[in-house]
């Protein structure tokens, strides 16, 4: 008995066998966990430029359909509510051709409901002070710490309208991030472009997985305007790198 195959049949396995290990990494970088690099310096001194972040993907999707929350002080990857950030693809001269809204990486400070209030660089939570050890001590002892900006004044500025409003309440569904460079000007945020809503929220930062090693201290140079993470100077021992990123304890007291 002489058995013909189906030539549609052959050459859709074929097909196949070049597109399933496509398949298998877009789902596991979907549903599973993917790695994100740090562009620039508004993380500092947690984040260094270049270094890679592990995304559990899962825990998004599953905060997504109701199940669990993030927490205060986790560090967030999300696109921006706003068009003012967007990048082009190309450079001068063809800068207008296309653009996109880049990711961004920020730490978590309001959840819905809470009310944030930011004065003299100083942040409030439901009205309670939320200690900032965690990232004003390196930058007092930088000599950076920004306490008289619009920004270190304000729980939003609107530019375009010339607005600044010291407090403000979240709504469902939104989320108030900063980054941990309070120098001023050094950080792109929620004071600058609004609370972040749930669906532009890609992931939360789980660990630092790369470089395996650093050396211990940064030099941060405060005149630096363009491209801070250009400036910053690396020195000392020689630590291990891989960490886990947890909230600092500072969020664990508020009431």
């Amino acid at each position: 008995m002489i058995v013909k195959r189906d030539p549609s049949l052959t050459n859709w396995r074929a097909a196949w066998s070049w597109a399933e290990p496509l398949v298998f990494a877009v789902l596991l970088t979907q549903l599973v966990g993917t790695l994100v690099g740090v562009d620039g310096a508004s993380m500092m001194p947690t984040l260094r430029h270049h270094e890679r972040l592990l995304i559990p993907k899962y825990e998004t999707w599953l905060h997504k359909l109701g199940i669990g929350d993030f927490k205060r002080g986790d560090i967030l990857i999300f696109k921006p509510p706003t068009q003012s950030l967007n990048k082009s693809f190309f450079g001068p001269p063809f800068s207008g051709l296309g653009s996109y809204r880049p990711f961004l990486v920020k730490r978590l400070i309001g959840l819905p409901g809470d009310t944030v209030r930011v004065s003299g660089g100083e942040v409030y939570l439901n009205g309670a002070l939320l200690s900032q050890r965690f990232t004003s001590a390196y930058w007092q002892s930088q000599g950076c710490w920004d306490t008289g900006s619009l920004l270190a004044n304000a729980a939003r500025v609107d530019e375009a309208l010339g607005q600044v409003t010291p407090q403000i309440t979240l709504k469902a569904g939104q989320y108030f991030v900063m980054g941990d460079n309070r120098t001023a000007g050094g950080s792109e945020d929620s004071r600058l472009f609004g609370p972040v809503p749930l669906r532009d929220i890609a992931g939360r930062a789980a660990a630092v997985v790369w470089p395996v090693m650093r050396q211990i201290d940064a030099k941060y140079d405060c005149a630096a305007s363009y491209r801070p993470q250009d400036h910053v100077t690396y020195t000392g021992k020689t630590e291990l790198n891989l960490r886990l990123l947890r909230p600092p304890a500072a969020f664990e007291r508020l009431p």
